[in-house]
């Protein structure tokens, strides 16, 4: 059992999605398997990593602690350390330059980087943030439902030892068992 334990502590493990702030492209209810070692070794009795690997990447789904109270979110990184980055009625600027949206689908293509995703502006593009700089060790994080997300916007940059883990995909949607990766 402890060994069990240890593993999904440390190594990997799944998280029920609770709400809709990163439709569409994870649903309320959806089962994410998270990879606990893409950025370090985490440490959590201690808190924080004992060991660093990669950063988080501008367009990673990240699972994180909440800088407000704890609870465990699921986001988008959609800004890192060194950028400038700003948030305008739901378009990301990012050194000046607005992230690239295709809006001839049903839902909008965010183009974040190497990652490539729907965008959800039903809501609206949520609050305005920035122009802000990224300092070293922070995070920008988004819901990808821009106006029905409680994001950094709200709460601000968070610290990469708050970031738990990189969502590698949804293995039940609907009930259903199944593989959806994130991009």
């Amino acid at each position: 059992m402890g060994i069990v334990t240890g593993a999904r502590i440390s190594l990997a493990d799944h998280y029920v999605v609770p709400s809709g702030s990163m439709e569409p492209t994870v649903m309320t209810s959806d089962h994410v398997v998270v990879d606990k070692l893409a950025y370090g070794l985490h440490v959590p009795l201690v808190g924080g990593y004992a060991l660093h690997f990669a950063a988080p990447a501008r367009g990673d789904v990240v699972v994180l602690e909440s800088p407000e109270d704890g609870r465990v979110l699921l986001k988008r990184v959609v800004a890192v350390p060194g950028d400038e980055v700003s948030v305008v009625g739901g378009t990301l600027v990012i050194d000046g330059r607005a992230v690239p949206v295709d809006a001839r689908e049903a839902a909008p293509i965010e183009r974040l980087g190497a990652a490539t995703h729907r965008i959800n502006l039903a809501y609206g593009g949520g609050p305005d943030f920035g122009p802000l700089h990224v300092p070293a060790g922070r995070f920008l994080v988004l819901g990808d439902n821009r106006g029905n997300s409680r994001d950094g916007r709200w709460f601000g940059l968070v610290a990469r030892d708050a970031v738990l883990g990189r969502v590698e995909g949804v293995i039940v949607r609907d009930g259903h068992l199944g593989w959806v990766r994130m991009r």
